[in-house]
């Protein structure tokens, strides 16, 4: 049995909200982060601007949340949505790799 794999608007939203959920979370990450540990989240905030280290790590805390984007969607049998968070989601993984390990 081969599956055929096909685009479709669906999975662009899937996709949409993938890629723009995890730039809505960083802040609200960060200020998690600096509640934790009693830290001053403006320079909590400067580090994440100037160093891109600092910024990968938070990007890719900020990614959690695209886990219940994918679950909510997938109780209700939105599968081309819940596939394309998955999408938008790795899309941030060459970032983040480039970063880490090459960098």
């Amino acid at each position: 049995m081969t599956r055929k794999f096909k685009w479709n608007a669906r999975m662009t939203v899937g996709t949409i909200i993938g890629v723009i959920s995890p730039f809505l979370f960083v802040p609200l990450t960060m200020a998690l982060i600096a509640w934790a540990q009693n830290f001053m989240f403006s320079i909590l905030w400067t580090k994440f601007q100037h160093d891109v280290m600092v910024q990968s790590k938070f990007i890719s805390l900020s990614i959690i949340p695209n886990l219940l984007w994918f679950y909510l969607f997938l109780n209700r049998e939105r599968y081309d949505i819940a596939r394309g968070i998955i999408i938008g989601s790795a899309l941030f993984l060459p970032y983040i790799v480039y970063i880490n390990l090459i960098r």
